[in-house]
């Protein structure tokens, strides 16, 4: 072998062990320590502001159910009318709640609109080097996505501390706090007896669950954040839009690729999605038949997560195992150590 010729040789296989580091370290997931009574739950407003007595309740709620509660500045700011604070005010209060010590795990506020403000400035390096738990749902799907693919982070998509977290349904809540406090597998999620999970395609897919609001999944693509489906179970749910609407969201992610680049598909629930605007207008269930079906992938429909009463919480990011057959949703580790 020639020097040149080594040399090349050397020069290739640095380039390939270095890319087999990063495929390698994209691949393990960070996870936040387990909460348990008495820990510092840190409530942050990364999106839309929420109104005092909001606040007070999910900081009494917490406290009631035996957590330290730190709350963000951003809780009582409002910015534009539908901001909790400027950008650089929020994004701050993102870092200081993933750097800070003394906060143990971290519940967004409430959603609206805000987050996908935020992304080009969040420092995902230093949320992949201080992981947390970090909870929320609605428009924290953009920070849910970005986490897990920017900074390996493993999140939870539950609900959030303005609707009262000591108030919720029990199963709900059963679901939520052993997600955080427990660090053994979840094992099966199941919905309400009144509210059977329906299979849409049968069949057993295996993977991470990514997702969450369509609206916002919508929103990131073409951008630097878009979606990664690729062997995922991608999660889908949405509130107040027209069928006409999410026929379009649905189009742009089948356009996109994302249903067939996922293993698998769990549709959420659609709370003021039925159709008013137009007559003979097609229902959500209908549309899912339609652009869903087609790609074949297990998939299931009417899982309690999204904007209801119950909101299941799942966790983001997580080996879990979809049984679309039988409709069962099998998560296999905790989303906490």
């Amino acid at each position: 072998m020639s020097f040149s010729q080594y040399n090349w040789f050397l020069s290739f296989c640095f380039v390939y062990l270095k890319d087999t580091q990063q495929r390698w370290e994209r691949l393990i997931m960070k996870k936040g320590k387990r909460l348990s009574t008495g820990d510092t739950i840190g409530i942050v407003a990364p999106s839309s502001p929420a109104k005092r007595g909001e606040v007070e309740k999910a900081k009494s709620d917490l406290e009631a159910l035996g957590f330290n509660v730190y709350l963000g500045k951003t809780c009582f700011k409002k910015h534009g009318g539908y901001l909790a604070g400027t950008i650089e005010q929020r994004v701050n209060e993102l870092h200081d709640m993933f750097v800070d010590e003394t906060i143990d795990g971290i519940i967004c506020l409430r959603g609206g609109y805000g987050t996908p403000q935020l992304l080009n400035e969040i420092d995902f390096e230093l949320i992949k080097n201080n992981p947390k738990v970090f909870v929320g749902y609605s428009d924290i799907t953009a920070l849910h996505i970005s986490f897990q693919q920017r900074a390996n982070l493993c999140t939870v998509h539950g609900p959030m501390a303005s609707r009262g977290l000591n108030s919720l349904r029990e199963q709900s809540k059963k679901y939520l706090f052993r997600t955080i406090m427990e660090n053994k597998p979840l094992g099966q999620i199941e919905n309400p007896q009144e509210e059977p999970i329906k299979t849409l395609v049968p069949g057993i897919a295996q993977g991470k669950i990514i997702g969450g609001n369509l609206t916002l999944i919508a929103s990131t693509m073409g951008t630097p954040y878009e979606i990664d489906t690729q062997g995922k179970l991608l999660f889908i749910e949405d509130v107040g839009e027209e069928p006409y609407r999410i026929d379009r969201m649905l189009h742009q992610l089948a356009l996109a690729g994302k249903f067939s680049d996922a293993a698998g598909v769990i549709i959420g629930t659609w709370s003021g999605c039925e159709p008013n605007k137009y007559d003979g207008c097609f229902t959500v269930e209908q549309l899912f038949e339609q652009i869903i079906k087609p790609f074949n992938k297990p998939t299931i429909y009417n899982v309690q997560s999204g904007h209801d009463d119950w909101n299941m919480t799942l966790p983001f990011g997580v080996d879990t195992t979809l049984d679309a057959t039988k409709g069962i949703i099998q998560v296999n580790e905790s989303v906490v150590l």
